[in-house]
């Protein structure tokens, strides 16, 4: 079989790519070879005829509302099998339930008046047959993949209106009584937080109960397999509750503004979960003020164990929120308690660190995703043999129990593709048409996600009540408090027995684990600075400031937080989360840091620094090579995207402008007041800089051109101050 691309046919409304097929259908011996008796397979090329076949395929490019919606109908007929499950997947984007429902039902799905252009030449009844399996195929999709686009309590309108449908046109049908069973089950459910394992309200605890800093004595009760278990099991049951388009750049940037404060709560739960884990981990191991060193450095060799025990059940989530709390500014600065962490745990901690290594775009996270997405039991290499041998042990564990295992992803890394691509594609292309090419791009990431949701439903776990309770009655402690804690801590460790000479050969030792010599120079012991914007500990269910790069998305649109760094860049370190939500929130809520971490779960902008979004072939058509994005910290085909902050606000909370070489200062200013929900008026009010180094800025003039004058061997890093 082979593609060759067929240009473009413009109809009114609609642009297609078409897209030529061609098939061998049969191979014969030519009449001479038939004459002697031979067999096409049988005898050489030249004594041979083949038969070929050319297919035409019509993707839909661009289009207005009514003909994509129309063009449900007709995708089987233009060979464009993928559309349907495309469109369902994301054209929450721009358009309503009802806006698609009303169109397909009343205007397209009409038995009696359609003029549906397929059957408009063939007789009534076969007219009406035809055009009754088209619809009955896309509410038969759209019921399967998006039934919770008709969850509208307490009226379920579009829900009632596809059921008054069903039945004048299509009653007792199969189809009427799933959307009577649909609409009961609906109705009858009770409402429930959809983040309902991991909020740490008062309401969600029994009566007496009480928020409490962890005992140490009954954190190290559990054993490691069984909390990483729990974590699973409390990851696993939010992730596939994730509804796919609220993962949508579109959507999930818009999330900050005061009328959409209940949007995507999906994700939102998702995020909260990573950031409780991350406070967990932060609060057992400086919440007890009595703790000597070695009974800290066990807590966290306890917690990497831990961390390891989730990579063997493929739980990436936890484990990144695990090590973006290590990472911490908090606990990272513990040296002298991380000298008492035995070698071969900091080795495992080394290496389980560098699987979210932000070199190549998350390269070795996103491979080893896509390795283990569908695969039976997670594949352990480790270069260190006692750990090799533990960890084939325990999944050798795994194996004998026969039961497959699922995967949880870190959900930043996607989010920050689908943020990346919102920002870099335009949603209309010329003559006002939505650019339904953006759509197919969206729906490669989106396809993963549904990918991996199906996946875990291999996993078989069984709650554990007494350490599920213990985790929700977690205290979290404020930035400000871990960051106290930890200088105490600290400070109690120096008075330690260490002799110099041993404690010079412990730093040593551990430096060298890690990626560089300077790895355990502390930060300067300044306390983090706290956003104007934010609340205290608790406020926010939603926050999510986890320490990864991808969760952050900051990267467009609110880019929360720094990416998770090495331990060998000690002021970069994540943070997981503030009180507010580095990873979810917008800027607004997105600083203030909940420990101490700057990073964010989704990291958008840092998942692109170092190349455009990953693209996979699924949904895309035969034959068409997507183009280069616009990428962070690179200018290429005259575009590039950079990170504007607030000035008075953490650097980490900031948003994603993709600007071209025609902009000028006017119209960047403009776009950046906007994505920080300011007054687009007040563009004379505001100078656009751009950070050089700690001491050095670039101040654009008036009227500058951004492409052309910003320095481009820095980071595209910018800050909007308002002038004196």
């Amino acid at each position: 079989t082979t593609f060759q691309d067929g240009g473009e046919e413009v109809e009114d409304g609609a642009v297609y790519n078409v897209t030529l097929k061609k098939v061998q259908i049969q191979q014969a011996a030519n009449k001479g070879a038939r004459w002697l008796g031979g067999e096409g397979d049988q005898l050489p090329p030249e004594h041979t005829v083949r038969q070929y076949e050319t297919s035409k395929i019509r993707a839909i490019k661009a289009g207005t509302l009514e003909k994509l919606v129309e063009n449900l109908l007709t995708a089987f007929g233009d060979a464009d099998f993928s559309y349907i499950s495309i469109f369902l997947a994301t054209y929450r984007a721009f358009a309503s339930p009802r806006a698609v429902l009303e169109l397909l039902l009343d205007r397209f799905g009409n038995l009696e008046t359609s003029s549906h252009g397929e059957v408009a030449n063939l007789n009534s009844l076969e007219s009406e047959m035809v055009l009754r399996v088209e619809i009955a195929s896309v509410l038969r999709a759209w019921l399967d993949q998006c039934s919770e686009d008709f969850r509208e309590p307490p009226d379920y309108m579009c829900l009632l209106k596809l059921l008054d449908y069903l039945k004048n046109n299509m009653p007792n049908s199969d189809m009427e009584s799933r959307v009577q069973n649909l609409l009961k089950q609906f109705q009858n459910q009770e409402v429930e937080a959809v983040d309902g394992f991991c909020s740490t309200s008062s309401s969600d605890l029994v009566d007496g109960e009480e928020l409490e800093i962890s005992n140490p004595e009954e954190f190290s009760s559990f054993q490691d397999h069984v909390v990483a278990e729990q974590l699973t099991y409390m990851d696993v049951m939010l992730f596939r509750r994730v509804v796919p388009y609220h993962c949508l750049g579109s959507i999930w940037s818009q999330r900050d503004k005061k009328e959409n404060k209940n949007l995507a709560p999906t994700v939102r739960a998702t995020i909260t979960q990573f950031n409780a884990v991350t406070k967990c981990v932060i609060s057992t191991i400086l919440g007890t003020r009595e703790l000597k060193i070695q009974q800290r450095a066990k807590i966290i060799e306890k917690w990497i164990h831990i961390a390891h025990e989730c990579r063997i059940l493929k739980n990436f989530s936890s484990l990144r929120a695990i090590i973006s709390a290590l990472q911490s500014n908090s606990i990272y600065r513990l040296k002298t308690t991380w000298m008492c962490v035995s070698k071969d745990i900091l080795l495992m901690y080394e290496e389980l660190s560098e699987i979210f290594s932000d070199h190549d775009n998350y390269l070795t996270s996103r491979e080893l995703l896509m390795k283990e997405a569908t695969s039976k039991f997670a594949n352990l290499d480790s270069s260190e043999k006692e750990n090799q041998k533990k960890s084939q042990k325990r999944l050798q564990l795994q194996k004998n129990k026969g039961v497959m295992q699922g995967t949880v992803p870190y959900l930043g890394t996607f989010l920050t593709d689908l943020i990346m691509l919102d920002t870099a594609l335009q949603d209309f292309v010329e003559g006002g048409l939505i650019n339904f090419e953006k759509r197919r791009r969206e729906f490669e990431v989106i396809a993963q996600i549904k990918l991996l949701q199906s996946s875990c439903n291999s996993y078989c776990l069984i709650p554990d009540q007494k350490f599920i309770q213990w985790f929700r009655r977690q205290r979290h402690l404020t930035e400000e408090e871990s960051y106290k804690l930890s200088r105490e801590a600290e400070a109690a460790a120096d008075t330690n027995i260490l002799s110099p000479k041993s404690q010079k050969s412990m730093v040593k030792r551990i430096s060298t684990l890690f990626l560089g010599t300077d790895v355990f120079t502390p930060p300067k012991e300044q306390p983090p600075k706290s956003s104007p914007v934010g609340g205290s500990s608790g406020e926010s269910t939603d926050s999510a400031s986890v320490s990864s790069c991808e969760f952050n998305h900051s990267e467009t649109e609110d880019v929360c937080v720094t990416p998770v760094s090495s331990p060998e860049d000690p002021l970069k370190k994540g943070s997981i989360g503030s009180d507010k939500g580095s990873i979810s929130n917008k800027g607004s809520d997105s600083s203030k840091g909940s420990d101490s971490s700057k990073g964010s779960i989704f990291d958008p902008g840092s998942a692109s620094d170092s190349g455009s979004i990953p693209s996979r072939d699924s949904g895309s058509v035969p034959g068409s090579a997507p183009k280069e994005l616009p990428v962070y910290n690179r200018q290429s085909g005259g575009s590039c995207i950079i990170r504007v902050s607030m000035d008075g606000l953490h650097a980490s909370v900031y948003k994603s402008i993709l600007i071209t070489n025609q902009d000028r200062i006017p119209d960047v200013t403009q776009r950046a007041l906007l994505k920080h929900n300011l007054e687009p008026d007040a563009v004379e009010d505001y100078e656009l800089v751009q950070v050089i180094s700690e001491d050095k800025e670039l101040v654009f003039p008036r009227d500058a051109n951004v492409f052309y004058g910003m320095n481009s061997h820095v980071n595209f890093d910018f800050i909007l101050r308002k002038k004196a």
